[in-house]
């Protein structure tokens, strides 16, 4: 008697860069949003705050002093939020394709709900070592954040790959 199981193996697919580099913006703007509002509502914060940890990530712990508007400060923020995201969105889009994650978009918006909650974990459990500022950030609402980018992410990537392949 033989057992089949369905184990996904490793395949060598490169994934669709531009796909990837586009849901990575697109998903780390819709992050971004969502922070902003979570800092202005919830936090009762200024909408400033946000971007200043974000830019400390570059620009050192100094820019924490204050949570006033910046630009320069906003605009380190934004280059490196997306720079993340665009990252991030490329090692999810290459475990898609690695293992064929990408056979139904029920697949892949799990596939990148779990990439979101590994990520979240990364951040806010690892890289807070480093960067202790996000500590305070911990909850349900960056749970939440980061579930929403992986599906964004990885969804976004499936409609873009798809495209690309049938034009």
């Amino acid at each position: 008697m033989q057992l089949h199981l369905p184990l996904h193996r490793w395949h060598a697919h490169a994934p669709d860069w531009r796909a990837a580099i586009a849901s990575g913006l697109v998903a780390g703007a819709a992050l971004m949003v969502l922070e902003l509002f979570w800092s202005m509502t919830s936090l009762g914060s200024s909408p400033w705050a946000m971007s200043h940890k974000i830019a400390a990530i570059s620009m050192g712990s100094g820019v924490l002093q204050s949570s006033e508007f910046d630009a320069g400060i906003v605009t380190v923020a934004l280059i490196t939020h997306y720079i993340l995201g665009v990252v991030f969105a490329i090692i999810m889009a290459a475990l898609i394709e690695s293992f064929g994650w990408d056979t139904s978009p029920g697949t892949v918006l799990f596939a990148g709900g779990v990439f979101g909650l590994v990520l979240y974990l990364f951040n806010f459990f690892v890289m807070v070592g480093v960067f202790p500022w996000f500590a305070e950030m911990r909850g349900w609402a960056a749970v939440m954040g980061h579930l929403l980018f992986g599906m964004i992410a990885s969804g976004m990537y499936l409609q873009l790959a798809q495209h690309r392949s049938t034009s």
